[in-house]
Protein backbone atom coordinates (compact mmCIF):
# COMPACT_ATOMS: atom_id res chain seq x y z
CA UNK A 1 0.00 0.00 0.00
CA UNK A 2 1.10 3.54 -0.49
CA UNK A 3 0.20 6.82 1.10
CA UNK A 4 0.62 10.54 0.63
CA UNK A 5 2.11 13.24 2.82
CA UNK A 6 2.86 16.99 2.97
CA UNK A 7 5.80 19.07 4.26
CA UNK A 8 6.76 21.38 7.16
CA UNK A 9 8.26 24.50 5.66
CA UNK A 10 9.73 27.69 7.06
CA UNK A 11 8.77 30.32 4.52
CA UNK A 12 8.06 33.99 4.06
CA UNK A 13 5.87 33.61 1.00
CA UNK A 14 3.42 30.92 -0.05
CA UNK A 15 5.09 27.60 -0.92
CA UNK A 16 6.41 26.89 -4.39
CA UNK A 17 5.96 30.32 -5.86
CA UNK A 18 8.14 31.27 -8.79
CA UNK A 19 8.82 34.62 -10.41
CA UNK A 20 11.56 35.56 -7.98
CA UNK A 21 9.57 35.01 -4.81
CA UNK A 22 11.46 33.46 -1.93
CA UNK A 23 11.14 29.70 -2.11
CA UNK A 24 10.22 27.36 0.74
CA UNK A 25 12.87 26.34 3.24
CA UNK A 26 12.34 22.67 4.00
CA UNK A 27 13.14 21.61 7.58
CA UNK A 28 13.90 18.05 8.72
CA UNK A 29 14.49 18.94 12.37
CA UNK A 30 12.11 16.39 13.88
CA UNK A 31 9.30 18.85 14.52
CA UNK A 32 6.99 16.58 12.54
CA UNK A 33 7.38 13.83 15.14
CA UNK A 34 4.95 15.76 17.33
CA UNK A 35 2.31 14.25 15.06
CA UNK A 36 3.25 10.72 16.16
CA UNK A 37 2.32 8.90 19.35
CA UNK A 38 5.09 8.05 21.81
CA UNK A 39 4.61 4.30 21.33
CA UNK A 40 4.91 4.76 17.56
CA UNK A 41 8.20 6.61 17.99
CA UNK A 42 9.55 3.95 20.36
CA UNK A 43 8.62 1.18 17.92
CA UNK A 44 10.18 3.07 15.01
CA UNK A 45 13.43 3.63 16.94
CA UNK A 46 13.66 -0.04 17.91
CA UNK A 47 12.78 -1.45 14.47
CA UNK A 48 15.00 0.89 12.47
CA UNK A 49 17.97 0.24 14.78
CA UNK A 50 17.43 -3.51 14.41
CA UNK A 51 17.14 -3.22 10.63
CA UNK A 52 20.51 -1.44 10.58
CA UNK A 53 22.13 -4.42 12.34
CA UNK A 54 23.87 -6.50 9.61
CA UNK A 55 23.37 -9.97 11.17
CA UNK A 56 19.61 -9.42 11.35
CA UNK A 57 19.54 -8.35 7.69
CA UNK A 58 21.61 -11.37 6.64
CA UNK A 59 19.81 -14.00 8.70
CA UNK A 60 16.36 -12.43 8.98
CA UNK A 61 14.48 -15.21 7.18
CA UNK A 62 16.29 -17.88 9.20
CA UNK A 63 15.41 -16.12 12.44
CA UNK A 64 11.80 -15.82 11.30
CA UNK A 65 11.67 -19.54 10.62
CA UNK A 66 13.15 -20.37 14.04
CA UNK A 67 10.77 -18.03 15.84
CA UNK A 68 7.81 -19.80 14.24
CA UNK A 69 9.18 -23.18 15.34
CA UNK A 70 9.96 -22.13 18.90
CA UNK A 71 7.08 -19.76 19.61
CA UNK A 72 4.42 -21.05 17.25
CA UNK A 73 2.92 -19.18 14.33
CA UNK A 74 0.40 -17.25 16.47
CA UNK A 75 2.87 -15.78 18.98
CA UNK A 76 5.53 -15.26 16.33
CA UNK A 77 3.00 -13.46 14.13
CA UNK A 78 1.87 -11.28 17.04
CA UNK A 79 5.47 -10.20 17.70
CA UNK A 80 6.01 -9.37 14.05
CA UNK A 81 2.79 -7.36 13.82
CA UNK A 82 3.81 -5.40 16.90
CA UNK A 83 7.26 -4.65 15.49
CA UNK A 84 8.55 -4.95 11.92
CA UNK A 85 5.23 -5.69 10.25
CA UNK A 86 3.46 -2.92 12.11
CA UNK A 87 6.18 -0.43 11.20
CA UNK A 88 6.22 -1.02 7.44
CA UNK A 89 2.89 -2.63 6.44
CA UNK A 90 -0.59 -1.10 6.32
CA UNK A 91 -2.46 -4.28 7.21
CA UNK A 92 -3.45 -7.82 6.31
CA UNK A 93 -7.21 -7.38 5.94
CA UNK A 94 -9.38 -4.85 4.15
CA UNK A 95 -10.51 -3.39 7.48
CA UNK A 96 -6.93 -2.97 8.71
CA UNK A 97 -5.85 -1.32 5.46
CA UNK A 98 -8.82 1.06 5.48
CA UNK A 99 -8.06 1.96 9.10
CA UNK A 100 -4.45 2.71 8.16
CA UNK A 101 -5.61 4.85 5.24
CA UNK A 102 -7.84 6.91 7.52
CA UNK A 103 -5.00 7.43 10.01
CA UNK A 104 -2.72 8.51 7.19
CA UNK A 105 -5.27 10.89 5.79
CA UNK A 106 -5.53 12.41 9.25
CA UNK A 107 -1.82 13.21 8.87
CA UNK A 108 -2.48 14.61 5.37
CA UNK A 109 -0.94 11.56 3.71
CA UNK A 110 -2.46 9.93 0.63
CA UNK A 111 -2.64 6.19 0.05
CA UNK A 112 -0.57 4.50 -2.61
CA UNK A 113 -1.22 0.78 -2.41
CA UNK A 114 0.81 -2.11 -3.77
CA UNK A 115 0.59 -5.89 -3.92
CA UNK A 116 4.23 -6.73 -3.04
CA UNK A 117 4.57 -9.71 -5.36
CA UNK A 118 7.15 -10.39 -8.04
CA UNK A 119 8.61 -13.51 -9.63
CA UNK A 120 12.27 -14.37 -9.43
CA UNK A 121 13.90 -15.63 -12.65
CA UNK A 122 13.97 -19.41 -12.94
CA UNK A 123 10.63 -19.94 -11.21
CA UNK A 124 8.24 -22.34 -12.95
CA UNK A 125 4.58 -21.65 -12.10
CA UNK A 126 3.28 -24.45 -14.31
CA UNK A 127 0.35 -22.47 -15.70
CA UNK A 128 -1.60 -19.24 -15.43
CA UNK A 129 -3.28 -19.73 -12.03
CA UNK A 130 -0.66 -17.90 -9.93
CA UNK A 131 -0.68 -14.87 -12.24
CA UNK A 132 -4.49 -14.80 -12.28
CA UNK A 133 -4.53 -14.83 -8.48
CA UNK A 134 -2.16 -11.87 -8.48
CA UNK A 135 -4.43 -10.07 -10.94
CA UNK A 136 -7.41 -10.57 -8.63
CA UNK A 137 -5.36 -9.20 -5.72
CA UNK A 138 -4.45 -6.15 -7.82
CA UNK A 139 -8.07 -5.55 -8.81
CA UNK A 140 -8.94 -5.59 -5.12
CA UNK A 141 -6.03 -3.23 -4.48
CA UNK A 142 -7.52 -0.81 -7.02
CA UNK A 143 -10.76 -0.79 -5.02
CA UNK A 144 -8.84 -0.13 -1.79
CA UNK A 145 -6.98 2.71 -3.50
CA UNK A 146 -10.31 4.48 -3.93
CA UNK A 147 -10.67 4.72 -0.16
CA UNK A 148 -13.34 3.38 2.21
CA UNK A 149 -16.87 3.00 0.78
CA UNK A 150 -18.73 6.29 0.77
CA UNK A 151 -15.61 8.42 1.15
CA UNK A 152 -14.22 10.61 -1.64
CA UNK A 153 -11.20 8.97 -3.32
CA UNK A 154 -7.79 10.55 -2.75
CA UNK A 155 -6.69 12.84 -5.55
CA UNK A 156 -4.79 11.62 -7.34
CA UNK A 157 -5.39 7.95 -6.52
CA UNK A 158 -2.26 5.89 -7.24
CA UNK A 159 -1.35 2.21 -7.14
CA UNK A 160 1.94 0.42 -7.64
CA UNK A 161 2.45 -2.96 -9.35
CA UNK A 162 5.16 -5.27 -10.62
CA UNK A 163 5.04 -6.74 -14.11
CA UNK A 164 6.46 -10.11 -13.03
CA UNK A 165 3.42 -10.66 -10.83
CA UNK A 166 1.35 -10.87 -14.03
CA UNK A 167 3.79 -12.51 -16.44
CA UNK A 168 6.77 -14.82 -16.06
CA UNK A 169 10.25 -13.46 -15.51
CA UNK A 170 11.50 -16.00 -18.03
CA UNK A 171 9.24 -14.56 -20.74
CA UNK A 172 10.53 -11.07 -19.92
CA UNK A 173 14.09 -12.35 -20.17
CA UNK A 174 13.40 -13.92 -23.58
CA UNK A 175 11.75 -10.75 -24.87
CA UNK A 176 14.65 -8.62 -23.60
CA UNK A 177 17.14 -10.78 -25.51
CA UNK A 178 15.00 -10.43 -28.64
CA UNK A 179 14.66 -6.66 -28.20
CA UNK A 180 18.44 -6.31 -28.17
CA UNK A 181 18.70 -7.91 -31.61
CA UNK A 182 18.56 -5.66 -34.70
CA UNK A 183 15.42 -5.53 -36.81
CA UNK A 184 12.87 -6.30 -34.09
CA UNK A 185 11.16 -2.90 -33.94
CA UNK A 186 8.13 -3.96 -35.97
CA UNK A 187 7.53 -7.39 -34.45
CA UNK A 188 7.97 -6.10 -30.89
CA UNK A 189 6.32 -2.69 -31.21
CA UNK A 190 4.20 -1.19 -28.41
CA UNK A 191 1.46 -0.45 -30.98
CA UNK A 192 1.23 -4.13 -31.97
CA UNK A 193 1.11 -5.25 -28.35
CA UNK A 194 -1.49 -2.60 -27.50
CA UNK A 195 -3.75 -3.85 -30.30
CA UNK A 196 -3.48 -7.43 -29.04
CA UNK A 197 -4.15 -6.35 -25.44
CA UNK A 198 -7.51 -4.87 -26.34
CA UNK A 199 -8.69 -7.06 -29.20
CA UNK A 200 -7.39 -10.41 -28.01
CA UNK A 201 -6.15 -11.04 -31.54
CA UNK A 202 -3.67 -13.83 -32.07
CA UNK A 203 -0.09 -12.70 -31.55
CA UNK A 204 2.98 -14.79 -32.30
CA UNK A 205 6.60 -13.78 -31.75
CA UNK A 206 8.99 -15.74 -33.94
CA UNK A 207 11.61 -16.28 -31.23
CA UNK A 208 9.12 -17.70 -28.73
CA UNK A 209 7.77 -21.23 -28.42
CA UNK A 210 4.02 -21.92 -28.87
CA UNK A 211 3.67 -22.20 -25.08
CA UNK A 212 5.50 -18.90 -24.54
CA UNK A 213 3.33 -17.16 -27.14
CA UNK A 214 0.22 -18.47 -25.42
CA UNK A 215 1.52 -17.18 -22.07
CA UNK A 216 2.34 -13.82 -23.69
CA UNK A 217 -1.24 -13.45 -24.96
CA UNK A 218 -2.63 -14.35 -21.51
CA UNK A 219 -0.24 -11.84 -19.91
CA UNK A 220 -1.27 -9.06 -22.27
CA UNK A 221 -4.89 -9.76 -21.39
CA UNK A 222 -4.08 -9.40 -17.68
CA UNK A 223 -2.26 -6.09 -18.27
CA UNK A 224 -5.27 -4.80 -20.19
CA UNK A 225 -7.75 -5.87 -17.53
CA UNK A 226 -5.90 -4.20 -14.66
CA UNK A 227 -5.35 -1.00 -16.65
CA UNK A 228 -8.94 -0.90 -17.87
CA UNK A 229 -10.32 -1.40 -14.35
CA UNK A 230 -7.92 1.14 -12.83
CA UNK A 231 -8.94 3.68 -15.48
CA UNK A 232 -12.61 3.07 -14.76
CA UNK A 233 -12.02 3.60 -11.01
CA UNK A 234 -9.81 6.65 -11.54
CA UNK A 235 -6.63 5.03 -10.22
CA UNK A 236 -3.23 5.62 -11.86
CA UNK A 237 -0.83 2.69 -12.19
CA UNK A 238 2.85 3.09 -11.30
CA UNK A 239 4.77 0.14 -12.77
CA UNK A 240 7.98 -0.87 -11.01
CA UNK A 241 11.32 -1.46 -12.71
CA UNK A 242 13.20 -4.62 -11.82
CA UNK A 243 16.46 -6.19 -13.09
CA UNK A 244 18.30 -4.88 -16.17
CA UNK A 245 17.91 -8.24 -17.93
CA UNK A 246 14.12 -7.81 -17.60
CA UNK A 247 13.62 -4.05 -17.86
CA UNK A 248 13.52 -3.70 -21.67
CA UNK A 249 10.62 -6.16 -21.79
CA UNK A 250 8.94 -4.41 -18.84
CA UNK A 251 9.27 -1.10 -20.67
CA UNK A 252 7.73 -2.69 -23.77
CA UNK A 253 4.68 -3.73 -21.73
CA UNK A 254 4.41 -0.30 -20.08
CA UNK A 255 4.78 1.46 -23.44
CA UNK A 256 2.03 -0.75 -24.85
CA UNK A 257 -0.28 0.24 -22.00
CA UNK A 258 0.69 3.89 -22.50
CA UNK A 259 -0.24 3.75 -26.19
CA UNK A 260 -3.71 2.61 -25.16
CA UNK A 261 -4.33 4.55 -21.95
CA UNK A 262 -2.13 7.68 -22.08
CA UNK A 263 -3.47 8.82 -25.44
CA UNK A 264 -5.52 12.04 -25.80
CA UNK A 265 -8.78 10.05 -25.95
CA UNK A 266 -8.21 8.41 -22.55
CA UNK A 267 -6.37 10.92 -20.35
CA UNK A 268 -8.39 12.83 -17.78
CA UNK A 269 -9.55 16.41 -18.23
CA UNK A 270 -6.13 17.67 -17.12
CA UNK A 271 -4.37 15.44 -19.64
CA UNK A 272 -2.59 13.37 -16.97
CA UNK A 273 -1.31 9.83 -17.71
CA UNK A 274 -2.90 6.67 -16.30
CA UNK A 275 0.19 4.46 -16.67
CA UNK A 276 3.63 5.47 -15.35
CA UNK A 277 7.02 3.81 -15.74
CA UNK A 278 9.87 3.65 -13.20
CA UNK A 279 13.44 4.81 -13.88
CA UNK A 280 16.38 3.74 -11.70
CA UNK A 281 19.04 6.43 -11.31
CA UNK A 282 21.71 3.95 -10.19
CA UNK A 283 21.98 2.67 -13.78
CA UNK A 284 24.48 4.47 -16.00
CA UNK A 285 22.18 4.86 -19.00
CA UNK A 286 19.08 6.06 -17.16
CA UNK A 287 19.35 9.76 -18.02
CA UNK A 288 19.66 9.00 -21.74
CA UNK A 289 16.77 6.49 -21.73
CA UNK A 290 14.56 8.84 -19.72
CA UNK A 291 15.19 11.72 -22.10
CA UNK A 292 14.46 9.52 -25.12
CA UNK A 293 11.23 8.22 -23.56
CA UNK A 294 10.03 11.72 -22.62
CA UNK A 295 10.69 13.04 -26.11
CA UNK A 296 9.08 10.01 -27.77
CA UNK A 297 5.93 10.43 -25.66
CA UNK A 298 5.71 14.11 -26.60
CA UNK A 299 6.19 13.33 -30.31
CA UNK A 300 3.51 10.65 -30.11
CA UNK A 301 1.04 12.96 -28.36
CA UNK A 302 1.03 10.76 -25.24
CA UNK A 303 0.95 11.83 -21.62
CA UNK A 304 4.04 10.72 -19.72
CA UNK A 305 4.34 9.55 -16.11
CA UNK A 306 7.58 8.72 -14.27
CA UNK A 307 8.46 7.37 -10.86
CA UNK A 308 12.11 8.27 -10.27
CA UNK A 309 14.04 6.04 -7.85
CA UNK A 310 17.68 5.38 -7.07
CA UNK A 311 17.31 1.59 -7.35
CA UNK A 312 17.27 -1.51 -5.18
CA UNK A 313 19.00 -4.39 -7.01
CA UNK A 314 22.58 -3.13 -6.76
CA UNK A 315 24.32 -6.25 -5.40
CA UNK A 316 22.50 -8.58 -7.79
CA UNK A 317 23.26 -6.40 -10.82
CA UNK A 318 26.96 -6.27 -9.99
CA UNK A 319 27.16 -9.99 -9.28
CA UNK A 320 25.45 -10.88 -12.55
CA UNK A 321 27.75 -8.56 -14.49
CA UNK A 322 30.79 -10.18 -12.89
CA UNK A 323 29.51 -13.70 -13.59
CA UNK A 324 28.77 -12.96 -17.23
CA UNK A 325 31.92 -10.93 -17.83
CA UNK A 326 29.93 -7.89 -18.98
CA UNK A 327 30.25 -4.26 -17.96
CA UNK A 328 28.68 -3.28 -14.65
CA UNK A 329 25.50 -1.33 -15.57
CA UNK A 330 25.37 0.50 -12.23
CA UNK A 331 27.00 3.72 -11.11
CA UNK A 332 30.37 3.14 -9.39
CA UNK A 333 29.39 4.68 -6.05
CA UNK A 334 26.68 6.43 -4.07
CA UNK A 335 27.88 9.91 -5.01
CA UNK A 336 27.60 9.16 -8.73
CA UNK A 337 24.16 7.66 -8.17
CA UNK A 338 23.08 10.85 -6.40
CA UNK A 339 24.42 12.96 -9.25
CA UNK A 340 22.52 10.78 -11.71
CA UNK A 341 19.34 11.19 -9.65
CA UNK A 342 19.83 14.94 -9.59
CA UNK A 343 20.28 15.11 -13.39
CA UNK A 344 17.20 12.96 -14.01
CA UNK A 345 15.22 15.07 -11.55
CA UNK A 346 16.22 18.28 -13.34
CA UNK A 347 15.32 16.73 -16.69
CA UNK A 348 11.85 15.68 -15.58
CA UNK A 349 11.07 18.93 -13.77
CA UNK A 350 11.93 20.73 -17.00
CA UNK A 351 9.46 18.56 -18.92
CA UNK A 352 6.81 19.09 -16.23
CA UNK A 353 7.35 22.85 -16.36
CA UNK A 354 6.91 22.84 -20.13
CA UNK A 355 4.17 20.22 -20.62
CA UNK A 356 2.17 20.80 -17.45
CA UNK A 357 -0.10 18.03 -16.24
CA UNK A 358 0.57 15.93 -19.35
CA UNK A 359 3.94 15.08 -17.76
CA UNK A 360 3.80 13.73 -14.19
CA UNK A 361 6.61 12.89 -11.77
CA UNK A 362 6.91 11.06 -8.47
CA UNK A 363 10.10 11.95 -6.62
CA UNK A 364 10.50 8.58 -4.91
CA UNK A 365 13.34 9.18 -2.50
CA UNK A 366 14.23 9.02 1.18
CA UNK A 367 17.22 11.28 0.54
CA UNK A 368 16.83 14.68 2.17
CA UNK A 369 18.98 16.50 -0.39
CA UNK A 370 17.01 15.07 -3.32
CA UNK A 371 13.76 16.17 -1.69
CA UNK A 372 15.16 19.64 -0.99
CA UNK A 373 16.31 19.95 -4.60
CA UNK A 374 12.89 18.97 -5.90
CA UNK A 375 11.02 21.41 -3.63
CA UNK A 376 13.39 24.27 -4.49
CA UNK A 377 13.28 23.65 -8.23
CA UNK A 378 9.49 23.40 -8.17
CA UNK A 379 9.48 26.84 -6.60
CA UNK A 380 11.97 28.18 -9.15
CA UNK A 381 9.98 26.80 -12.08
CA UNK A 382 6.58 27.82 -10.74
CA UNK A 383 5.28 24.24 -10.52
CA UNK A 384 2.28 24.33 -8.15
CA UNK A 385 2.28 22.07 -5.05
CA UNK A 386 -1.02 20.47 -6.10
CA UNK A 387 0.16 19.91 -9.66
CA UNK A 388 2.14 17.31 -11.57
CA UNK A 389 4.87 16.47 -9.02
CA UNK A 390 4.45 14.26 -5.96
CA UNK A 391 6.83 12.60 -3.50
CA UNK A 392 7.06 8.99 -2.30
CA UNK A 393 8.62 7.21 0.66
CA UNK A 394 8.05 3.79 2.14
CA UNK A 395 5.71 3.60 5.10
CA UNK A 396 7.71 3.79 8.30
CA UNK A 397 11.04 4.22 6.54
CA UNK A 398 11.47 7.99 6.57
CA UNK A 399 8.63 9.52 8.55
CA UNK A 400 10.41 12.77 9.38
CA UNK A 401 10.60 13.52 5.63
CA UNK A 402 7.13 12.25 4.79
CA UNK A 403 5.41 14.12 7.61
CA UNK A 404 7.36 17.28 6.91
CA UNK A 405 6.36 17.14 3.25
CA UNK A 406 2.76 16.38 4.05
CA UNK A 407 1.76 19.27 6.22
CA UNK A 408 2.02 22.12 3.74
CA UNK A 409 2.43 20.84 0.19
CA UNK A 410 -0.61 18.58 -0.25
CA UNK A 411 0.96 16.57 -3.07
CA UNK A 412 3.33 14.01 -1.63
CA UNK A 413 2.76 10.29 -1.98
CA UNK A 414 3.85 8.02 0.81
CA UNK A 415 3.83 4.29 0.00
CA UNK A 416 2.80 1.63 2.42
CA UNK A 417 2.69 -2.01 1.52
CA UNK A 418 -0.44 -4.13 1.51
CA UNK A 419 -0.12 -7.84 2.22
CA UNK A 420 -2.87 -10.26 1.37
CA UNK A 421 -2.16 -12.30 4.49
CA UNK A 422 -0.11 -15.35 5.27
CA UNK A 423 3.11 -15.65 7.21
CA UNK A 424 5.46 -13.92 4.82
CA UNK A 425 6.49 -10.32 5.15
CA UNK A 426 6.19 -8.21 2.04
CA UNK A 427 9.56 -7.35 0.54
CA UNK A 428 9.88 -3.98 -1.11
CA UNK A 429 12.21 -2.71 -3.80
CA UNK A 430 10.92 0.83 -3.88
CA UNK A 431 9.65 3.42 -4.29
CA UNK A 432 12.71 5.13 -3.01
CA UNK A 433 16.22 3.88 -2.23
Amino acid sequence: MLRTSRVLLSRVTSPLQGSGAQGPILRFDGEAFRLKKTRELVRALLVLRLCAWPPLVTYGLTLLSWSQRLLGSRLSGALLRASVYGQFVAGETTAEVQGSVQRLQGLRLRPLLAVPTEEEPGTDRGGEAWYEENLNAMLHCVDLSCGPPGSPPPQPALMQLKVTALTSAQLCKELTLRLREPGTARELSPERFATTMESGKDLSISSLSPEQNQHLRASLSRFHRIAQYARKQGVRLLVDAEYTFLNPALTLFVSSLAVRWNCPEEVDRDGAPWVWNTYQAYLKDTHERLNQAAEAAERGGLAFGVKLVRGAYLETERALAQQSGTADPTQPNYEDTSRSYSRCLELMLGHVSRRGSRCQLMVASHNEESVRQAVKRMSDLGIPPDGAVCFGQLLGMCDHVSLALGWLLHLQVYPLWFSGGGNSLPASSGPGE
